[in-house]
């Protein structure tokens, strides 16, 4: 196929049948799509680069959304984890997710189906390459550069899987200047950083920086998504390991390694900080309410306790919390 992805666009929900995905606005060089999702919305801001070469902003606020989009064109996209998790099928019902940090590689051949943000956000840059339109308007517009885009895709994913990279800190230096690009001479900084990506993908072995993920099966990962809406409908509860895997109907040690690679931390850990930032939110949105009520509704029945536990999460006491919500971005 020879439309270019801008074109695709346009066809965007009729053609392509991405029904929860409308574009809000477009110029010569920007598209701007908006998706719907479970919980939420998600935008994605679309620079054109060369043709055939795009950059992505992914900004989402959602639990969950359905991707209909099937690759249509020999595709191979980077994608790179900026804040909070993104859950994706890696194909046959195996399942893993990208956290800050990592850098993805693939040809989106497994992009149809559910995606899921375990935090309820993820923040990141796609940049997709259309193969043969993007290497005939590279010869153009760069010819001494001597990039094969096809040996790349064999290099990176062969057999159609993806790569996940973490470790390697050029590649990563070059996505974090993505995110704060001089407005003026965006495009020329988009192209510059583009081609010292290929460059850099073109001389390292992906065996070199690329992580064993953890994947789990689909199964694992809805009994594992139960274990955390249990924990988040009820934040005075004080559960055990052993009463949440007898839940979710897993053993404890694969459910605490599930929990773990699906939303970043171990489950104690995550019920602190999701019990403090719930008790945050109380403390401003409700700001009659004694503290220790507050400490109650996140199970603590001793206030001292959770004074301390609160600090250690949020930096403050939860009085000084309170009196100083506006600094702290919640008042």
């Amino acid at each position: 196929m020879n439309n270019t992805l801008y074109e695709m666009l346009d066809d965007l929900n009729s053609f392509y049948k991405c029904s929860n995905v409308y574009q809000v606005a477009a110029d010569e060089n920007c598209r701007v799509l908006r998706m719907n999702g479970k919980g939420g919305e998600g935008f994605m801001t679309l620079y054109r680069v060369f043709e055939g070469i795009y950059l992505m902003y992914n900004d989402f606020h959602m639990q969950e959304c359905d991707s209909d989009y099937q690759a249509a064109d020999t595709l191979l996209c980077i994608d790179h984890c900026r804040e909070g998790r993104i859950e994706h099928e890696a194909g046959h019902g195996i399942r893993y997710c990208m956290e800050p940090g990592d850098i993805r590689i693939d040809r989106r051949v497994h992009h149809k189906g559910v995606v899921r943000m375990p935090l309820s956000h993820y923040h990141g840059i796609t940049i997709v390459f259309q193969t043969e339109l993007a290497e005939n308007s590279l010869r153009r517009e760069v010819s001494s550069l001597d990039i094969d885009l096809h040996r790349l895709s064999e290099k990176f994913c062969p057999d159609d899987r993806e790569c996940l990279i973490r470790a390697d800190d050029t590649l990563n230096n070059v996505f974090q200047q993505l995110y704060n690009v001089p407005e003026q001479r965006r495009g020329d900084f988009f192209r510059v950083k583009v081609i010292e990506l290929l460059l850099h993908m073109d001389v390292i072995s992906p065996d070199s920086f690329a992580v064993e993920r953890q994947y789990f099966s689909a199964v694992q990962a809805e009994r594992v998504k139960a274990v955390h809406d249990i924990i988040t409908a009820h934040p005075d509860r004080n559960y055990t390991i052993g009463e949440l895997a007898e839940l979710c109907g897993l053993p404890s040690a694969t459910m605490r390694k599930c929990f773990k690679g699906m939303y970043g931390s171990p489950v104690y850990q995550f019920i602190r900080n999701y019990r403090m930032q719930y008790a945050a939110d109380l403390l401003l949105s409700d700001r009659s309410r004694l503290i220790a009520d507050i400490a109650q509704s996140v199970g603590y029945d001793n206030a001292s306790k959770f004074s301390a536990a609160f600090r250690a999460v949020m930096g403050v006491t939860p009085q000084n919390y309170r009196k100083g919500g506006d600094r702290f971005g919640k008042g």
